[in-house]
């Protein structure tokens, strides 16, 4: 009982942060509302891809390793703010086009990747792993308690990037989108700007 309590927290503490407003909820959201919901699923699919990446990097030790490498972690900090600035280039663009810029076609295969990358290119997203599998995880735990607790967050990433899509590709949340469009696509912008120079700054000031 004792272990499948310590499970659940874990699992719940690794579902507040994933539901909580980021860089990769708030793209998946914005997909949902301008592209629908089998786009946003894609992405989604990507996106929890890259969640499971950093998660057996976490649960293997590799986590505590890649903290300590300075100059690996500073690498893919840069890579990773470069990435959302590219992002807010793009959502800038899109604010700025009178048309709804997003009507061009693009394959459901370039917007999984699109989400991989960017949950691959923040190395933060393993300090939320390995805070979450602390919960659940004792000194003295072995391999299956490790691999059940992964198992239980990775499942849980997977609910909260699909509950995103189902959520923000429903129709009334499409048709307030649409109608705000150029509004949400610059207050994204704003975000993914800040997000990005903030990762850049972090890996410069170590």
């Amino acid at each position: 009982m004792t272990d499948l309590i310590a499970l659940a927290s874990c699992g719940l503490a690794f579902f507040v942060v994933a539901v909580s407003p980021g860089p990769a909820n708030i793209s998946n959201a914005t997909i949902a509302m301008s592209r629908g919901r089998k786009t946003s699923l894609v992405y989604g699919l990507g996106l929890s891809c890259g969640l499971v990446f950093w998660g057996l990097i976490a649960a293997s030790g590799m986590g505590a390793v890649l903290q300590s490498s300075i100059t690996l972690l500073i690498i893919l900090k840069v890579l990773g703010g470069h990435y959302l600035l590219w992002l807010a280039w793009q959502s800038g663009r899109s604010a700025l086009h009178p048309a709804q810029a997003s009507a061009t076609t693009v394959s459901e295969g370039h917007w999984f990747w699109r989400g991989l990358i960017l949950n691959m290119s923040n190395p933060k997203s393993v300090i939320a792993w390995m805070a979450a599998l602390s919960i659940g995880i004792g000194p003295n735990d072995g391999l299956a308690t490790v691999a059940a607790a992964t198992l239980i967050c990775i499942a849980v990433g997977f609910f909260n990037n699909a509950l995103y899509s189902v959520l923000f590709s429903m129709g009334g949340m499409m048709r307030a989108y649409q109608k705000a469009r150029r509004w949400i696509d610059g207050v994204v912008a704003g975000l993914f700007a800040v997000a990005g120079l903030g990762l850049i700054k972090s890996a410069l000031s170590r």
